[in-house]
Formats: C-alpha cells, sequence, structure tokens
C-alpha cells in the first residue's frame, strides 16, 4: 500500500514562503532505516511521521540525515494536517515525542504550540566561530546550539558562513540573531552538520533565542523574523518555562509514496 504523503509551508501565510515540511501519516511505525531513507529522498530540512494513539499522536522528525529531538515548523505542518486534512475532531492536539509532551492548539493568528523553553548559557566567544561566520558576534551563548548574537539586523542578514567550518564546531548548529528593525528581533539558522546549511524558518530555534531576547528586552510576548531568503514570522509568548509558538501554515502538495517491501516493526 502506498503512504499518503503532505508537503506544506510552514510560518507562511503563502505558498512559497517559510519552511516546507513533509508529513507522513503512518498507522503503525516502519522501520527506522525506511523512515530515514524517505527523509533523504524527500530532501527537505525535516520530514514528520506520525502514528495516532489513542487520543495522542506519536511524532517523530527526520532531517536527510539524522532523527532529531525537537522540530517547529514540522510538529506545525503536521497539525495543520490532522487538522485541516484528516479531520481531527477539537480545538487541541497532544504529541508524544523525543522532548516530551507537546500541545498545539487552533487560535485566532493560526495554530499555538507549547513547546519548552531552552535557555543558552552565555560562553566566551570562540575564535572558530567568528572565522567561520566571516563576523564576530558581540555574544556568544550555548545550548545544544551556539546562540550567536549581532548588533544589528543587517549584520545577520549579510552573513555568508563558511559551512565545512561551522560542520566542524562542537555544537549541533548556530542561531546568528539581532534586534529587529520592524521586528522584536531577527535570527538565520545554520545545521551544517544535518545537512542542512541554513534553514528557512526554524520554530525549535526560538526555543532559546525567544528566552534571551524576552530577557533582554524585558518582554513576554515577542514578534520574531527569520531573515532566509523564503523568510517567516513567528509570534513567541513566554510562560514559565514554557514559550508558546504560534504560526500558519499553507499546502503545497499532497501526494502518494510508493516503497517496495515496507515492514511494520510495530511500536518504538
Amino acid at each position: 500500500m502506498p503512504l499518503q504523503i503532505f508537503q506544506i509551508d510552514a510560518f507562511a501565510e503563502r505558498v512559497f514562503e517559510g519552511n516546507p515540511a513533509a508529513v507522513v501519516p503512518l498507522d503503525d511505525w516502519l522501520d527506522d532505516d525506511v523512515l530515514q531513507a524517505i527523509a533523504m529522498e524527500n530532501n527537505l530540512s525535516e520530514t514528520a511521521f506520525f502514528v495516532p494513539a489513542g487520543d495522542r499522536v506519536e511524532l517523530r522528525w527526520f532531517t536527510p540525515r539524522a532523527e532529531v529531538d525537537l522540530c517547529g515548523h514540522a510538529t506545525l505542518a503536521t497539525a495543520h494536517v490532522l487538522f485541516k486534512h484528516l479531520g481531527h475532531d477539537g480545538d487541541e492536539l497532544r504529541f508524544d515525542t523525543r522532548s516530551g509532551e507537546l500541545r498545539v492548539r487552533r487560535c485566532d493568528d493560526g495554530l499555538a504550540m507549547d513547546f519548552p523553553a531552552l535557555p543558552a548559557e552565555p560562553v566566551d566567544v570562540l575564535p572558530a566561530l567568528a572565522e567561520a561566520l566571516r563576523c564576530r558576534p558581540q555574544q556568544l551563548l550555548a545550548a545544544p546550539d551556539y546562540l550567536a548574537v549581532f548588533e544589528s539586523e543587517e549584520q545577520v542578514r549579510m552573513l555568508e558562513p563558511d559551512f565545512a567550518a561551522l560542520k566542524r564546531l562542537d555544537r549541533r548548529g548556530v542561531i546568528a540573531t539581532a534586534p529587529g528593525r520592524e521586528w522584536d528581533f531577527v535570527s538565520r539558522c545554520f545545521y551544517p552538520k544535518l545537512d542542512v546549511n541554513e534553514d528557512p524558518v526554524t520554530g525549535s530555534a526560538h526555543c532559546k533565542s525567544a528566552p534571551y531576547w524576552g530577557q533582554r528586552l524585558g518582554r513576554k510576548e515577542l514578534v520574531a523574523r527569520q531573515l532566509s531568503a523564503r523568510g517567516g514570522t513567528v509570534r513567541c509568548r513566554l510562560v514559565d518555562d514554557r514559550v508558546i509558538l504560534v504560526g500558519q501554515a499553507v499546502d503545497y502538495m499532497r501526494g502518494e509514496i510508493w516503497v517496495d517491501g515496507l515492514e511494520v516493526r510495530g511500536k518504538r
């Protein structure tokens, strides 16, 4: 039997904006090698796979190279598919993931995702990072990714990183961020270790950047813009140790995947 596949532009108000994610509904989990092969074939920054589990949904995310612990735009895309195309009843979805329970609710501005805040800790600016970015940040913080803080939006816009050098750093990726002119803050996100040199719009990055900017600006609600070629807007709200990320999603494509000899491996 073929598998359904949806391609959704997340954090977008119209097609060709935001970050494209593939969403593949499953009845049961397939072998990890098959999931990874599908993600590699799709060649998008993320492919989301999900399996219904009673009143909850098990959700996993794969880049072309590896499974990841948290992905915002592919969660947004999955919720969009469930609400719009697969007839989910109600205004909230509960996902079981590597990062624990994630909730997504319908709201006036689109879909609101309840994610863990992942504050980063200040560290000394690494010469290797400054060389890889070809621009020295004003401040550097570390979490699973580096958060490189620059003085101006223009500096972030003009970055031309050495991706091979970024790949040699000891963290998964680099989030470059600065105060915005029209938005509270802006960013660009680089993940060459995951075969994603620049991610168009990265929801999970805002779990790190929003707490930083919230503290710096003394704000609980922020509007962020990711300055990739496609671009996308993320509305952020800080609530205790959580970050509520709000965005919209639009359909791009719907189709079927044909893979010979698919084997269901049951629960993970």
